[in-house]
């Protein structure tokens, strides 16, 4: 049976929310079972909460923990019995092990993510890619978020590849439209890096690319995928983040504000259910890391299991639908220049 490693230690909320949201997901699918990684008496603490079938449940005990204050990469390499380095191996030596999924330290997860499992031949920078909720009631999916502070112009290329792939396989869209993040829609604007990106992409015969698109276009716009350095996707999600909170906030105070805006929260509460529920990013699941060797899932530090829950499922989709096997079908359609760059 497929496995799908969850790092019961990582993030603000750990190991709460994180053991809940792993059992939540063993309801959404039926064909695989979750390791969770930690410390086995907290683990089986909150696992005593719950009702499930425990042939699908397994825990590796681990005695340490990366956090946030560690450096990324000696804490990669120093804390080898981690909830996280520990999960991240078994998903490299064991075939039955098709994903890892970790709220922990971001820069812990990518660095754990290309020195244990590897990158995919020909992948010159993997890439967070998460799934931004949008008017069409589906997901874009945005390429950079956070891996690639610095990028050249090929690496947003492949990101529009990897990404393409990935709403493929994970998602069922035949012909993914492919747009590039920048400062106008025009095809001269944007710096050198930008522009010579939009030239790279549209000579990519295998992907769907429409051109430039605005940060607006991320939610509202015609596009299965915006393609961004990380630097600017990072900015972006976080304002989208904000933005929904803020609606959120801002409406809740109105519709309490008075007796009058009391009734009329209750002519209006469907739409506003549904407003709700359309800006609540967490309800996708996390980032996938693109452009590695096996499925692993980022999800924000501050994840509950209403975010943990989808980014397993997020893995156990993937995975079956051949996520990585589909990358490397379109990375051989193409040859950018700098795809065998190692550094």
């Amino acid at each position: 049976m497929l496995k799908i490693v969850v790092d019961a230690m990582g993030g603000d909320n750990a190991p709460v929310e994180i053991v809940k949201g792993a059992i939540q997901a063993l309801d959404e699918r039926k064909n695989f079972a979750v390791v969770l990684t930690g410390d086995e008496g907290m683990i089986r603490t909150e696992l005593a909460k719950y009702k499930y079938d425990k042939s699908r449940v397994e825990i590796v005990h681990c005695s340490e923990v990366i956090t946030n204050d560690d450096v990324p990469t000696s804490a990669v390499r120093s804390k080898k019995d981690s909830s996280l380095v520990v999960g991240m191996r078994m998903l490299k030596e064991n075939d039955e092990v098709g994903g890892f999924v970790s709220a922990g330290s971001t820069g812990a997860v990518l660095t754990g993510g290309i020195m244990l499992i590897g990158r995919i031949k020909g992948v010159m920078r993997p890439a967070l890619c998460p799934g931004i909720p949008n008017v069409r009631g589906t997901r874009t999916l945005l390429c950079d978020c956070g891996a690639n502070a610095e990028c050249k112009p090929q690496y947003l290329a492949q990101f529009g590849i990897m990404a393409s792939a990935y709403a493929k396989a994970a998602f069922g869209v035949k012909s993914p439209r492919v747009g590039l993040l920048t400062n106008g829609t025009e095809e001269h604007k944007g710096d050198p890096l930008h522009q010579e990106a939009h030239q790279l992409l549209k000579q990519t015969s295998c992907i769907d690319f429409v051109g430039n698109i605005e940060g607006r276009d991320i939610m509202y716009g015609d596009v299965d995928i915006a393609v961004s350095d990380g630097f600017s996707g990072n900015i972006a999600l976080k304002s989208i983040e904000g933005c929904g909170k803020t609606v959120s906030t801002v409406l809740s105070n109105e519709f309490r504000a008075s007796l009058g805006s009391k009734i009329s929260y209750l002519f209006a509460r469907k739409q506003l259910k549904k407003l709700k529920l359309m800006l609540d990013y967490a309800r996708l699941g996390g980032s996938v890391f693109l452009g590695l060797k096996k499925v692993v899932i980022k999800t924000h530090g501050s994840s509950k299991a209403k975010s943990i829950c989808p980014s397993v499922v997020q893995a156990v989709d993937a995975y079956n639908n051949h996520l990585v096997e589909t990358i490397e079908e379109m990375l051989g359609k193409v040859e950018l220049s700098g795809a065998q760059e190692n550094a």
